[in-house]
């Protein structure tokens, strides 16, 4: 029985290998650039989130200092007041260039009614007082749309940690000075200062935490 012979052509290897090789760079390539295109793509997001993050507490510390330095001025006129009165029916008594340097500086605190003469220059002065709250405006909007774009999902720990830190506490000096309102509306003059000095306190570390994560935001690109 006579039997076919079976020929096996000579494959080209060279250009096998050639193909297979091109084939390789060709797929490397296109990963290496969807890689790059998604890295570039988050370096600018990240860009973006941080530099609406810095705008934003840089203009909650210039909000925190302004309204700090206005309330401040809160306990200091009701101890001057209370030094020149000396009941509760919302009188006192002193010369009148005293009662103009008094106005002078507590002017958005008293308001004189009226006055009698009481002699030997003294006048008996009647007047309204008033305690504006300044309440600083904290916004936290670049920061909560940050996170729900789930952008920090790219940061260090280290840099979410104190970006985090810092809004709570934001939150808490917030949640504190909402108690000094109500104690001014409902509470004693004591129970003001009191809540007012212990958010001075928050405040001021408040005040260290911006400044410490401003210095440091660039460290988080």
């Amino acid at each position: 029985m006579d039997m076919k012979r079976i020929r096996i052509r000579n494959l080209n290897l060279k250009y096998i290998l050639g193909e297979i090789l091109l084939i390789f760079i060709g797929i490397n390539l296109a990963i290496w650039f969807n890689n790059w295109n998604t890295s570039n793509e988050i370096s600018k997001n990240k860009a973006v989130a941080l530099t609406k993050i810095e705008g934003e507490l840089r203009n909650n510390l210039g909000e925190l200092l302004k309204s700090r330095a206005d309330n401040k001025r809160i306990p200091e006129f009701i101890a001057a007041y209370k030094e020149l009165s000396s009941d509760d029916s919302g009188t006192v008594v002193m010369t009148a260039g005293e009662m103009k340097v008094f106005q002078s500086k507590y002017s958005s605190f008293y308001k004189v009614l009226d006055s009698i003469q009481k002699g030997d220059g003294l006048y008996e002065y009647k007047g309204d007082t008033y305690i504006n709250l300044e309440i600083a405006t904290l916004s936290k909007i670049a920061w909560d749309t940050s996170k729900a774009t789930g952008i920090f999902s790219d940061f260090s720990f280290d840099c979410l940690y104190e970006l985090e830190s810092t809004y709570n506490l934001q939150n808490l000096v917030a949640n504190e000075f909402q108690k000094v309102v109500e104690a001014l509306q409902r509470d004693s003059i004591e129970k003001l200062l009191k809540a007012l000095e212990f958010v001075s306190q928050l405040e001021q570390q408040l005040e260290k935490r911006y400044n410490k994560v401003l210095l440091n935001l660039e460290n988080c690109k």
